[in-house]
């Protein structure tokens, strides 16, 4: 889709362990630092799409929780629509209010992913990501799984996934493949984390800022070999919003250099012929591209999901940031890390890796950094001359590949 929405504001909490913090409270901090930045206030929300995954399972709250949030800052008498779709949830609840926005139908609609997956029950926080499948056929998904594992050389057991997520035994499946069709090593793996560690470092709103090295991140504890822990990203809260308004009433507000949405592109994996995989990120991101007008050689910083190590040397290369294979060499290179040497940053912010991942919440924490690049006030982290970003953000499995997937293209 290709949109003219234009975001005139945006703001989000720290991403961590807030066990005492409420829903209202996160994405209360979110929206009211969201209105200050774009200087409108709760009276000039004319919609307000609500990105939210986890909720009915940790706390309870179904049906309403995007109302009740915004309730609880005065907010009534607009449209709310409650979105949920995996780890996607934030960046489709943004797809839907820039296509309203392009519409014409609204003028300032706000965005908002906000999540708690934090529970003294780990089970329950695990039992979220086991059900971002088809739960009708779980013995169909184990089978799955162990023969991917087992194709890789590695030990089929799904059912340890009740103490950790199940995606990472998927991941698992991915890196060794990686490992054995293009030789990429252990120390490329750990060199994912390392060098978003070094990014995190200078974000305020990391779940984590301390650095860490290949050989600490290779010493860590191990989740599924290859993986080890500092390579899954963790488990947090947290919330972002953003304001988004049509050109005329950016001019209204006297934005003169206006960070656009000019791509949003939203869609699902299908049944591939077999022995096709991942065909969704190429279609994707393909069409992400052409309805921008650009390509990967065009795109200065990106946010993409870094749900593993190896997630983000595969969609590295997903992006056309560098060849098919040549990921994980060109992270070990520091070819993709700020003063690297290379033409894109990837995950300024610290990635999902140390900035933190509350499912219902990451898509739009994507934007937020994004919009702060392009804008230039990144500080440490900033990328110089930034004007043009992505957001690869996606979530869910089904049938050997991810269930939603949403890529979003941001420019100034």
């Amino acid at each position: 889709m290709k949109t003219n929405a234009i975001i005139a504001g945006g703001g989000m909490t720290a991403f961590g362990k807030f066990p005492a913090r409420t829903l209202k409270d996160l994405a209360g901090e979110a929206i009211k630092a969201a209105l200050a930045d774009a200087g409108l206030e709760t009276a000039d929300i004319e919609a307000a799409y609500m990105g939210n995954a986890a909720a009915g399972t940790i706390t309870g709250q179904v049906c309403v929780p995007g109302e009740v949030v915004l309730r609880s800052l005065g907010i009534g008498g607009i449209p709310v629509i409650n979105v949920e779709n995996a780890c996607a949830t934030a960046s489709t609840a943004l797809n839907q209010a820039a296509a309203m926005v392009t519409a014409g139908l609204y003028d300032v609609v706000l965005a908002v992913g906000y999540e708690k997956l934090v529970h003294e029950d780990k089970a329950r926080t695990f039992s979220v990501f086991s059900g971002a499948v088809d739960v009708t056929d779980m013995d169909g998904l184990a089978a799955l799984v162990d023969g991917k594992m087992k194709a890789v050389g590695l030990e089929g057991d799904i059912a340890g996934a009740a103490s950790r997520s199940l995606f990472m035994d998927i991941y698992a499946t991915e890196a060794v493949a990686h490992m054995k069709a293009y030789g990429t090593t252990r120390e490329q793996l750990a060199a994912v984390p390392a060098k978003n560690s070094r990014h995190g470092a200078h974000n305020p709103r990391a779940q984590f800022r301390d650095v860490t090295t290949v050989e600490e991140v290779l010493a860590a504890r191990e989740i599924v070999w290859p993986l080890t822990l500092p390579m899954c990203s963790p488990i947090g809260d947290g919330a972002a919003a953003v304001l988004l308004v049509s050109e005329r009433k950016a001019r209204e507000l006297g934005i003169t250099d206006p960070v656009r949405i000019t791509a949003s592109v939203l869609g699902t994996s299908w049944d591939y012929p077999e022995g096709r995989e991942s065909l969704v990120f190429h279609e994707l991101i393909g069409r992400a591209y052409d309805e921008a007008g650009l390509g990967a050689d065009d795109i200065d910083v990106v946010e993409l999901h870094d749900a593993s190590a190896s997630s983000e040397i595969l969609h590295t290369e997903y992006l056309g940031l560098c060849p098919v294979g040549e990921g994980g060499r060109v992270i070990e290179a520091g070819l993709t890390a700020l003063g690297g040497g290379g033409r894109t940053v990837v995950n300024p912010s610290g990635g999902l890796l140390r900035k933190g991942h509350p499912i219902g919440a990451t898509g739009i924490a994507q934007i937020v950094e994004l919009y702060e690049q392009l804008s230039g006030r990144s500080g440490a982290r900033q990328v110089e001359g930034a004007r043009v970003g992505l957001a690869e953000n996606g979530g869910g499995y089904i049938n050997g590949d991810v269930a939603a997937l949403c890529v979003t293209i941001l420019e100034r």
